[in-house]
């Protein structure tokens, strides 16, 4: 997840002893241990524990605290008063869990005991199984509470320490995954780090209790020498982020051709000619690489290129991954082909799918992934919003199978029998006009690959949570099955209208998932960027899609904003689809890199969407903000959390592009926008000295393919387009057509001779004039432009020439 600079070695050096207590908890590590650590890496892969009790979990911001009439109420502990909803799932564990900060610390020190960090978040799978058959164990919460200072953390509410200790997992096991236990130190240096653990022995991994008790003892018996591995590891983690860039690495003059080169043929290795995606299972969407692709396309012409990542969208689109029925995606899936799923929805998928959708359209003009993307925002609209116009973290993958039942599985919300649907369908024969619902089922289940038995693979449903169940997939496409039922194109996609809302209805009166209600400023920010850059696809929808980004602006403007000390604020906590109450921590948790980075982008494609300039005044500002707060001036780049935070043990600076790009590929892209619209330099001086920073990742635009893409920009420069004239309909026209391409390297300008004190660039204020008195457009590049236009007809088809891709 993060690279490791020069130091490495010596933290491995130091990590011995830690890896010698670790064994001390089993008799080996052997390959199969780390295998089954993989598999469980990322809340891991859909497989539920048989015969296991899942208590319900609250919808809302609530305390999960609903128990059977058979058991006695219990006890809450400090968690109670928290208001994030994982932390509120453990808050009647009998485990003494304190949150993250001074109380526990200081506990630690006094009673010189090791910590215990557990950290996830509430949509994760596995976080629910280890509390369910560790965390609310008496046995197991009695070894806990005598031996350690245990400490709850939710990991997107406090992702700095997440990412610290995460780092350490990576450096000492190798793979990493959520639920993450780490112990630490009472000075908070980590010793010994894992994933699950179970009960009791399995998965080739030692029980908890026996890691637990092998731990303490060590404590008792050898402390001296865990202190003095902890205290190397906290100095080397330390060094380590204070390391400098290469610079023989340096980038220089045809770099970014190079990185992009050697990028693309690594992602031709990578690409599954079959199914589309990279790689073998699990399969996630990947969503920075997409977007880095289209980009390595305009630049490289190379329809290969354009190929990838259009067959992966489309056979995400297809998947079952998907939600046919409804809209929105699933995290990833654990089959080659997309159709098995983890079926767990986080709002930043939802966000960067809604991006990567309509860059496809863009490219392409192929309505099918406009619709793909009109889909998820009404999702996000239905599901996901805060009345008030934020959006909330996501969905879990569990849920009950109907209202009596006591124990979760994950999918019971998504999968459908073969004849749960026939008996819907039959049940609603009116809404079929002038075809027999059996034949609308026969067409359904040829489209969707329904089977009488069930079609999900068994060796993907290893606990048979799914055995007769199906997941809607696409197997074919709308033309073969209108071809082999001889039906008109828009006969079926009414008759696919109807029937996925004859499910969706029934659906919706199934036991839901849990909610995760914490609303996270970064990611709303990625679905400020998805809602902007839908809206200039200028489908029947637009005004619709510019509201809701409208009232996101002013929902992050108000409640995540703290206008006095211009700072942002990380997260606040809605309890419920449609209602209004917002609560917000205590102790307030400032914004990160993230926070700043993802906002700043938001604003900007909203600024893009709107030409709206107090909206780019606003970037400009929390651009400034993040300089001074995130900045390393020695060294470059952001640190991903502020300097001198308290119980901070390290500060990071993220280097991989995962299932987010991190801040500071983000951050580059930010700064070689801002420096253009505001004409200044030092943003691009900012921006050299951070890629320059990360110049020594190998392969660079494998691991960072959003900041390779900035890169491409810094490098080859911005194409400039300057639309002059006065806020009528016929600019508006002019900035329509410029909108509806895809040009990642494009900012327009509206230069308005009437209002010239509103210019954020006073250079082409009065560098630009109308011709003629009609409105008139300027493209240029890095200065240099072309001849003005001031026909609309003439502007579109010179844009289509070079960024519209027709695809046999």
């Amino acid at each position: 997840m993060f690279r490791v600079r020069p130091l490495l070695p010596r933290i491995r050096s130091s990590l011995q002893t830690t890896l010698k207590l670790q064994a001390d908890t089993s008799q080996s590590e052997s390959e199969s241990v780390r295998r089954n650590l993989r598999l469980l890496h990322n809340s891991c892969r859909s497989r539920p524990v048989s015969n296991q009790k899942f208590r319900t979990m609250a919808t809302g911001g609530e305390a999960s605290k609903e128990v059977s009439k058979e058991e006695p109420a219990k006890q809450g502990n400090r968690l109670v008063a928290s208001k994030s909803p994982y932390l509120l799932q453990h808050a009647y564990n009998p485990v003494d869990w304190y949150p993250w900060g001074e109380e526990a610390f200081e506990k630690a020190r006094s009673e010189n005991k090791l910590i215990f960090l557990s950290v996830g978040y509430s949509t994760c799978h596995w976080c629910h199984v280890m509390e369910h058959e560790s965390f609310e164990s008496p046995e197991t919460a009695a070894i806990m509470n005598e031996n350690f200072v245990n400490i709850k953390v939710d990991r997107e509410e406090r992702p700095d320490i997440d990412k610290i200790y995460m780092q350490f997992l990576l450096m000492s096991k190798g793979s990493g995954g959520w639920p993450m236990s780490v112990w630490l130190t009472p000075n908070l240096a980590p010793l010994v780090a894992g994933t699950y653990f179970p009960p009791k022995s399995r998965y080739g991994m030692p029980s908890f209790n026996a890691v637990l008790k092998s731990i303490a003892r060590k404590w008792e018996t050898d402390k001296e020498s865990l202190l003095s591995t902890g205290s190397s590891l906290l100095s080397a983690l330390q060094k380590n982020q204070d390391a400098s860039a290469v610079p023989e690495a340096a980038f220089g003059a045809g770099s970014a051709i190079e990185k992009l080169s050697e990028a693309i043929n690594v992602h031709r290795q990578r690409f599954d000619q079959t199914h589309g995606g990279f790689g073998s299972e699990p399969k996630f969407p990947e969503v920075p690489r997409l977007n880095f692709l289209f980009h390595g396309y305009l630049v490289t012409k190379d329809p290969d290129v354009l190929d990838m990542v259009i067959e992966t969208l489309t056979q995400i689109g297809k998947g079952g991954i998907h939600d046919h029925i409804f809209g929105g995606f699933a995290r990833y899936a654990t089959t080659q082909d997309w159709h098995n799923v983890h079926f767990e929805k986080m709002l930043y998928d939802q966000g960067q799918l809604m991006v990567a959708f309509t860059n496809a359209y863009k490219v392409t003009r192929d309505e099918i992934y406009l619709g793909y993307a009109d889909k998820i925002y009404k999702y996000l609209i239905k599901d996901l919003r805060h009345p008030l116009g934020g959006f909330y973290a996501g969905e879990d993958a569990d849920s009950l199978p109907t209202h009596e039942d006591k124990v979760k599985v994950e999918g019971a919300f998504y999968a459908w029998t073969w004849d749960e649907i026939q008996a819907a369908f039959k049940d609603q024969a009116q809404r079929f006009d002038d075809i027999t619902p059996e034949r609308a089922f026969e067409i359904y289940a040829y489209h969707y690959d329904l089977k009488p038995p069930g079609n999900v693979p068994t060796y993907s449903d290893p606990h048979g949570h799914l055995t007769g169940k199906n997941i809607l997939i696409v197997r074919g496409s709308e033309e073969d099955t209108c071809a082999n039922f001889k039906l008109e194109a828009d006969q079926f996609k009414k008759l696919l209208a109807t029937t996925n809302d004859i499910l969706h209805v029934i659906r919706d009166k199934r036991p839901r998932p849990h909610l995760d209600t914490k609303i996270i400023c970064a990611w709303n920010g990625l679905v400020l960027s998805g809602l902007c850059k839908l809206g200039n696809c200028y489908s029947a929808n637009r005004e619709l899609y510019m509201q809701t980004a409208k009232e996101l602006l002013d929902f992050l403007r108000k409640e995540m904003y703290d206008p006095e000390q211009k700072l942002l604020i990380r997260s606040c906590y809605g309890v419920a689809v449609g209602d209004e109450t917002l609560e917000k921590n205590a102790s307030q948790i400032d914004g990160f890199l993230d926070d700043y980075a993802f906002l700043i982008k938001g604003l900007l494609d909203y600024y893009k969407a709107t030409l709206d300039v107090d909206v780019l005044h606003w970037a400009k500002a929390l651009q400034d903000t993040q300089d001074k707060l995130f900045w390393d001036e020695r060294n470059g780049a952001y640190f991903f959390s502020q300097q001198d935070a308290p119980n901070v043990i390290v500060r990071l600076k993220e280097d991989h592009d995962g299932a987010e790009p991190c801040g500071n590929s983000v951050s580059a892209h930010n700064l070689v926008l801002l420096a253009h619209y505001y004409d200044e330099d030092a943003y691009l001086q900012k921006a050299g000295k951070l890629l320059n920073f990360f110049a020594d990742v190998s392969p660079f635009g494998h691991a960072l393919p959003e900041m390779l893409s900035a890169l491409l920009m810094h490098e080859n420069g911005l194409d400039l387009v300057a639309v002059v004239g006065p806020d009528s309909p016929d600019t508006e026209r002019f900035v329509e057509i410029c909108r509806k391409f895809y040009i990642p390297s494009m900012i327009i300008v509206h230069v308005d001779p009437s209002n010239p004190e509103e210019a954020s660039n006073q250079r082409l204020q009065t560098k630009f004039k109308m011709v003629g008195g009609k409105t008139t457009v300027y493209i240029c590049h890095e200065r240099a432009c072309r001849m003005p236009v001031t026909d609309p007809q003439q502007l579109e088809d010179n844009l289509m020439a070079y960024f519209f891709s027709k695809r046999d």
